[in-house]
């Protein structure tokens, strides 16, 4: 298909900021993605892990595809629609596409697992792709989706045109690489590891759905250019920068941690929504240690 995006660079797996009652807070997400926008980033997307997708209502969903779609302007906007049936897939594809998704990012399903083999996922994300309207990008995240994209399911599944690469969040680089070699030249693969981003993107990677992006954009927009350009020693220093941030940050303390984070530079974070707990005093201090370490902070330089 014409239509691919260049998956090329940073994506940001952006946060759901939400209001005291518990409602999207719509103000503050433009206002979010205003500031992440101004870094060199290859694009954002709505509705990832760090998004808190499951979470997340369909109309609330396509809200944040509304929003969004006019501040990204040019740049790729994916959004997840992952979900256990098949239809609601395809129907969520179709919603976020008419509001201005350029890809979709997929999971598989798994709440009946046993029923879950190769020859199933295979045909639901297959008639997932025949009929959706934007490009499909593969979800890989064995933490927390117990059906595993395998590499050689994948590179079967990236024949079909419509899919164009997957997120790998193994956290596994030899596994990134057996994906790299499984897609060959019909699929992009991109990283979902911060600390593996400069690793991944001498296996073979195009660039990464980075969580810890979201606090240390410039310093990840900085890896990508720097090895890009051949400045392995920049890119090296980068990731030296960005590596402990997703393990403490991100790895560490999750969700709460990361929005954390975000108050803590200067973006809005807030609260998780509930049943995620809230961030006790120990987190908030391991993530306000990690930001200083990093050299991160209100006021500091670009984050």
């Amino acid at each position: 298909m014409n239509n691919h995006p260049d998956l090329r660079g940073v994506h940001l797996p952006v946060a759901t900021p939400f209001s005291d009652t518990g409602e999207v807070a719509r103000d503050l997400f433009a206002s979010n993605l205003s500031e992440w926008l101004a870094h060199p980033i290859a694009g954002v997307v709505i509705a990832g892990s760090t998004g808190e997708a499951p979470l997340l209502s369909q109309p609330e969903l396509f809200d944040l595809v509304e929003i969004a779609a006019p501040i990204v302007g040019g740049r790729n906007l994916t959004v997840g629609t992952g979900a256990e049936a098949t239809r609601d897939v395809i129907t969520a594809n179709y919603e976020v596409a008419k509001r201005g998704a350029t890809a979709v990012l997929v999971r598989s399903p798994y709440y009946y697992q046993p029923a879950m083999k190769p020859g199933v996922v295979r045909d639901h994300f297959l008639r997932i792709a025949d009929e959706s309207p934007v490009p499909v990008i593969l979800y890989h995240i064995p933490k927390f989706v117990a059906v595993e994209l395998v590499p050689d399911l994948v590179g079967r599944l990236v024949e079909h045109p419509n899919i164009i690469g997957i997120k790998d969040s193994s956290g596994d680089i030899h596994n990134l690489g057996a994906l790299v070699e499984a897609c060959g030249d019909r699929g992009s693969v991109l990283v979902g590891s911060g600390a593996l981003l400069y690793a991944a993107l001498e296996a073979g990677a195009v660039g990464g759905i980075l969580a810890v992006a979201v606090i240390a954009t410039h310093s990840s927009c900085a890896l990508y250019d720097a090895w890009r350009v051949g400045d392995h020693a920049q890119a090296g220093a980068m990731q030296e920068r960005i590596g402990p941030l997703h393990k403490t940050v991100v790895v560490k303390c999750g969700i709460s941690g990361v929005k954390i984070a975000m108050d803590r530079i200067g973006l809005f974070g807030g609260t998780p929504r509930l049943p995620l707990p809230l961030a006790d005093d120990e987190k908030i201090e391991t993530v306000e240690d990690a930001l200083k370490t990093a050299g991160l902070g209100v006021s500091s330089e670009a984050f």
